[in-house]
């Protein structure tokens, strides 16, 4: 649980960053982000991150496929 926790907390660190207009607490931000998505993805059950990474292949391969089509 506490994975969804951090996870959480990293969605609400990304919108605190988008929002500011200071560059080092933007810089500040995006790298507790960082740390916080990632602890809070290595945290979760192995169901949840299997379904984010087969998502995350099938988005990169349509974005491939689609390229291909472009040339």
């Amino acid at each position: 649980m506490s994975g969804f926790i951090l996870l959480a907390i990293g969605v609400c660190i990304f919108f605190f960053a988008l929002r500011t207009t200071d560059e080092i607490n933007r810089v500040a931000a995006f790298f507790a982000l960082t740390i916080s998505l990632t602890w809070g993805f290595a945290l979760t059950p192995p169901l949840f991150q299997l379904l984010v990474e087969i998502i995350t292949v099938l988005a990169a391969f349509r974005v491939c496929m689609r390229c291909l089509n472009c040339g």
